[in-house]
């Protein structure tokens, strides 16, 4: 018999896969289980992130009064951070959250307001006189770029928790540790012209950027 041409020749069959092989080849695929597991984790994780950058860096805040305007509008939304005050000390012209303190702590109640809002205008050390409506520290004008044209400030009314009206026979001089601190709007502002210099200790961080509504996005 004659051998087959190069034509007629042919690749014989090769064996059959056994089960080993499926086995093997089902193991080198993705897990359904295994990447839903990924994704909780990796979910898990972000939340986590999320969390700690909330707990120690920085922090989203509503505003509940007209006091900061028009800088900050009611309800409108600010991001503070909180680190800040542990890299440097604080500025005058910070805007600044700060823990309600004691002395104004009502019963809680669903609306009660914890944490407030308001701009240093002094710092430690320094003295504080109201004249003619505008702010005076150390006895020089306070240059103040943030307020309305022809803003007035008042002196304060004096009262329980602050009896100095700030005037130039009774300043107001700010202790070591604390900070002077006022809303923007002055007609409409209970700041430290009623309740006295702010303990630092009671600082959560300074507010630096406008994040809702978007088209009030911006720096403060």
């Amino acid at each position: 018999m004659t051998s087959p041409t190069t034509s007629e020749r042919f690749a014989e069959p090769g064996p059959e896969p056994d089960d080993d092989d499926t086995d093997t080849r089902r193991r080198g695929q993705p897990s359904t289980t295994r990447s839903l597991i990924e994704w909780i984790l990796v979910v898990a994780g972000a939340v986590a992130v999320a969390l700690l950058v909330r707990l120690f860096a920085v922090q989203a805040f509503y505003i509940p009064s007209e006091s900061m305007e028009p800088t900050l509008e009611v309800n409108d939304r600010v991001l503070v951070n909180r680190l800040s005050y542990k890299l440097h000390d604080v500025n005058r012209g910070d805007v600044i959250v700060f823990e309600k303190p004691e002395s104004l702590v009502t019963p809680a109640g669903p609306n009660e307001i914890k944490d407030l809002i308001k701009r240093v205008v002094a710092l430690p050390g320094e003295s504080v006189v109201f004249q003619d409506g505008n702010v005076y520290i150390d006895g020089r004008q306070l240059d103040e770029p943030y307020l309305p044209a022809g803003t007035v400030t008042q002196t304060g009314p004096g009262g329980v928790t602050w009896t100095h009206r700030c005037t130039i026979d009774d300043p107001c001089v700010v202790p070591a540790g604390t900070v002077w601190v006022m809303g923007d709007n002055r007609s409409n502002s209970e700041d430290s012209r009623w309740i006295g210099p702010v303990d630092q200790d009671l600082i959560v961080g300074r507010a630096f950027v406008t994040v809702w509504p978007p088209d009030r996005l911006g720096g403060l």
